[in-house]
């Protein structure tokens, strides 16, 4: 089987490289992107989407520039068709109308994506090719309304129903293994032997979403620790001569490391849905879990002391727990959200900020990043849709009385 699939994945890729019919079509980019779109047949678009696709891998960096920047300019909307199409609609709202101005609101570029997207495994391709747009770009505001409708498209190909949920363990197939040691991004795996103390003990698990048209591609995972309590440090937590204990022994769900996968699917959420999902997974194998927590970094904490002209050391514990749950819980963007992204997302998720921990993290990444310092976010999965309700409309951040008081007690010492 093994040979087998080798024979047709070389097969596929020489089609995938050349086309159909195996020739090389060296006309103009512009020229196929344009065929493609006015494509009629089937197997001629799939060609024609096989060859573009195949030269867009053989680019360097300025001619993927060049590209973006021909689909950005060339295949835009027409503003002038659009204004005409939405005032037809507006004199008389019909199927007739409202379908040409839907058609004259799409950019053609859109409709380009979704035929090269028919071409037999086009989706990772189109997901590195969003990766190269958001490196390239620059903030250039052309190439921004492109990845607008990348993002567009993306969050309907990767809508959550099409995900699926899968157990990573010991004994996943090796090239999955090596790719959560590459993609961890939170606490890293530094050999083989520390992957195997987070997935093969009994009260360690780990989960990912695939999806169907990439499947040995994860697309983001969360890494679980099954504990007695809250842990308040990730070396405690993942120290090889810590106790290990049963599943059913646990009374607490710790999602200690969450890392999204490819780069071309930033902005689309999965972390909300994987963390929901996996808390009724493991609820059903494991009824004695009554808590769900993240153990979480502070990743602009360290810059935000600095940008403040703060000096605290990390062993000056009740200080930074204080100034930590300042930082987490009354320090904005302009719009009202925290500053830190990851506080940012737990909230967003409906979280608590629960409990703020100081020498947490002694790595040379956690003290650079926040002193050393982590917080827990708890899911209370009754209380979830109020919390989100609160923190998307009033931006009201759910917080313990602890964390409050420790917030209050930086301010008065700053007053």
């Amino acid at each position: 089987m093994t040979l087998l699939a080798d024979l047709l994945s070389t097969v596929f890729e020489r089609r995938y490289r050349l086309g159909r019919t195996g020739r090389r079509d060296d006309r103009p980019i512009e020229a196929l992107t344009t065929e493609l779109i006015g494509a009629a047949g089937e197997a001629s678009g799939l060609t024609v989407a096989r060859n573009l696709l195949g030269r867009y891998a053989e680019m360097d960096d300025d001619a993927k520039l060049a590209f973006f920047h021909h689909l950005a300019r060339d295949m835009n909307i027409d503003a002038i068709r659009v204004r005409q199409a939405l005032e037809a609609y507006a004199a008389e709202q019909t199927k007739s109308t409202y379908r040409n101005f839907m058609q004259a609101a799409e950019p053609p570029r859109q409709e380009l994506i979704r035929r090269l997207n028919q071409v037999p495994g086009a989706t990772g391709a189109l997901v590195a090719m969003r990766a190269d747009l958001l490196r390239l770009s620059q903030g250039a505001d052309a190439l921004r309304a492109l990845d607008l409708d990348f993002r567009h498209l993306f969050a309907s190909w990767f809508n959550r129903g099409f995900l699926v949920l899968r157990p990573i363990n010991w004994h996943s197939p090796a090239f999955i293994l090596d790719k959560i040691i590459a993609y961890e991004a939170v606490h890293q795996i530094d050999s083989w032997d520390d992957l195997r103390r987070r997935l093969e003990p009994t009260d360690r698990r780990c989960f990912a979403f695939f999806h169907p048209a990439m499947p040995d591609e994860p697309l983001i995972f969360v890494e679980v620790a099954l504990t007695r309590g809250v842990p308040g440090s990730i070396q405690g937590l993942l120290a090889e001569s810590r106790q290990m204990i049963e599943a059913e022994e646990a009374d607490t769900a710790v999602f200690y490391s969450i890392s999204n996968c490819q780069e071309g699917l930033a902005s689309i959420s999965f972390g909300n849905s994987l963390i929901k999902q996996v808390a009724a997974d493991l609820s059903v194998e494991a009824p004695g879990l009554e808590t769900f927590v993240t153990l979480s970094p502070i990743p602009g904490f360290a810059n935000w002391l600095a940008d403040q002209d703060i000096s605290v050391r990390p062993d000056d514990t009740e200080r930074l727990r204080s100034l930590a749950a300042h930082y987490l819980l009354d320090v904005k963007r302009p719009d009202g959200l925290p500053l830190d992204p990851v506080a940012r997302f737990h909230l967003g998720n409906g979280a608590v900020l629960h409990q703020v921990h100081a020498q947490a993290n002694l790595s040379d990444k956690g003290l650079e990043q926040s002193k050393g310092t982590m917080v827990n976010y708890l899911y209370d999965f009754g209380k979830v849709a109020q919390n989100l309700e609160g923190f998307a409309v009033e931006h009201i951040i759910a917080a313990s009385q602890e964390v409050r008081a420790l917030a209050a007690a930086a301010q008065k010492a700053a007053a």
